[in-house]
């Protein structure tokens, strides 16, 4: 028999380490106050006092970008599924009034192509960057058998902290409070299974022109439109905490508002929003159409051009909408917190929900 070696059975070391080699600078960029080593250690270290913390609370975060990355795949893009993995888990960093302090990921591949894999860390660094946090570390993991030559997985791990007294949601969050919303980039990286079954159905390829691409996107083919990345708000989001404006944030992903807003306000407390009180960007409105799916659905499955939702004062509305627009968020007043049944679960109520909504 001959003599047989690791390539044989379908992995390249050498491809690895130049891998490695490939994103150190990638990672070196992403470095930030209480970093410490560099990438290719068995763990990494952070400081958190010189990082700035007294008495910290460290938040998790773990997350994927979902069937997303079947588009990605296909449309052969792979530098804005980085940026979505790490949006799923910072994002869900800040809503908890954390500082995201560093990243790692994790890649499985059926073959490890260099280009393909330094594209998807790069735009792993580009998020990070965006967040401010530093990328840390991950694990390049080659598996013949387990996936298609083409294909790949992503999974990321975030840790973030708060001081202990900077926590959310804060717990005088109740009737009267203002539900603000912060505009989404595109569908973000939750409900990808419908819009795959929607594009299938009418017959759409990843490089049909799209056709719901307007302003920015004219021109653009669908895959390009679908693949925009998750928007990242942390930096906005905490600034406005950090200057006292938030009393709750919660970050809009499968499930939608009716799924994710409830999960940061008390029992015996309704949402009350408006659907006519935010623009539904025209892919929204486009799926709703080409795969008939009713309101209730969109709502259910997507975030509907909501990406984030912040809970302030009624009198802190005014300063919170001018600090989050002057960090680029554009802000919509979607609603308020009514009081409701004593000791029930938290609960939306979405107004103006007319047939004709998704096509607005």
């Amino acid at each position: 028999m001959t003599s047989l070696t690791y390539r044989d059975a379908g992995v390249d070391i050498e491809t690895g380490d130049a891998l490695v080699d490939a994103i150190k600078p990638l990672a070196r960029a992403t470095d930030r106050a209480g970093t410490m080593g560099s990438l290719g250690g068995f763990g990494a270290l952070f400081d958190l006092k010189a990082a700035g913390y007294t008495d910290p609370v460290l938040v998790s975060s773990t997350d994927g970008v979902g069937t997303k990355l079947r588009l990605a795949i296909d449309s052969d893009m792979h530098d804005a599924v980085g940026i979505d993995l790490v949006a799923m888990c910072v994002n869900d960093l800040v809503v908890q009034g954390a500082e995201p302090l560093f990243f790692l990921d994790y890649f499985a591949t059926g073959k490890l192509q260099l280009e393909q894999a330094r594209a998807v860390v790069a735009g792993i660094a580009e998020g990070c960057r965006q967040a401010g946090c530093a990328l840390v570390g991950g694990e390049t993991a080659e598996m013949p058998g387990m996936y298609a030559k083409d294909d790949y997985d992503l999974a990321g791990f975030s840790v973030g902290a708060a001081e202990r007294d900077g926590l959310l949601p804060k717990p005088d969050v109740g009737a009267g409070d203002v539900v603000l919303g912060l505009a989404a980039s595109g569908v973000h990286s939750n409900g990808f299974s419908l819009v795959r079954r929607i594009l299938a159905a009418t017959n759409q390829g990843v490089a049909t022109p799209a056709p719901f691409a307007t302003g920015d996107q004219a021109g653009q083919t669908i895959g390009q439109a679908l693949l925009a990345p998750t928007r990242i708000y942390v930096k906005s989001v905490l600034a406005a905490h950090r200057a006292g404006l938030v009393k709750a944030a919660a970050h809009i992903t499968g499930g939608g508002l009716p799924g994710n807003l409830p999960r940061v306000l008390p029992k015996g407390t309704v949402a009350v929003l408006d659907a006519q009180a935010w623009t539904l960007p025209p892919v929204f409105a486009w799926l709703a159409s080409a795969g008939n799916v009713v309101p209730e659905e969109m709502l259910r499955v997507f975030n509907c051009g909501i990406g984030m939702c912040v809970v302030v004062k009624p009198e802190d509305v005014e300063a919170a909408t001018a600090l989050l627009a002057q960090h680029g968020e554009t802000v919509f007043n979607l609603g308020h917190i009514e009081a409701g049944a004593e000791g029930a679960a938290a609960e939306v109520r979405i107004d103006n929900l007319t047939p004709r909504w998704p096509a607005a």
